[in-house]
């Protein structure tokens, strides 16, 4: 079996939910709880990844960057030789969206190779949504990204984004 370690980073506004998408994708667990991530968390969770027939045991290096305009500065450090990226925006909160172009910029500049899908989050919140998946599919489809409709809360394609970008690593 091919192993393999990618550094894949996750990317969006403050408190769009990419600490709790971590969580649940990694331990399986969400807290009601807002933390607010300073600089970077790094993450470690292994997949196997189907490809050409076998299996990829591939190790996702998930770098949790804080959501900020004062961190922008150093973000460059925590980019660089990134594979893929995770950008991620809130369903509740349609300017979140609007940065994911920004983000995949700055990424890009530094790793024009890099992989990137978009988590449109907080599904869960349908009362509160103030975005729709058409807004969502056309900032992906500028992004030359797929697009998934998450919830951290309860789990909802969770799995699948990140093995989707997974499969592109490896491709």
């Amino acid at each position: 079996m091919a192993v393999l370690q990618k550094k894949v980073c996750l990317l969006g506004d403050f408190a769009v939910g990419k600490t709790s998408l971590v969580r649940r994708f990694v331990h399986d667990l969400f807290s009601e709880k807002y933390l607010t991530t300073v600089g970077v968390k790094v993450s470690l969770k292994k997949v196997a990844i189907p490809h050409d027939g076998k299996a990829v045991e591939l190790t996702m290096m998930l770098w949790d960057l804080a959501g900020s305009e004062e961190f922008d500065q150093v973000r460059t450090g925590y980019l660089r030789g990134a594979s893929g990226a995770l950008l991620v925006c809130d369903l509740t909160r349609p300017e979140s969206l609007a940065s994911l172009s920004q983000y995949a910029n700055q990424l890009l500049s530094l790793n024009p190779g890099a992989q990137l899908v978009v988590a449109a989050n907080k599904l869960d919140l349908n009362d509160q949504r103030r975005l729709s998946v058409a807004e969502v599919e056309e900032v992906a489809s500028k992004l030359n990204a797929s697009y998934y409709l998450t919830s951290a809360k309860v789990g909802t394609d969770v799995e699948t984004f990140f093995r989707h970008l997974g499969r592109l690593l490896i491709a």
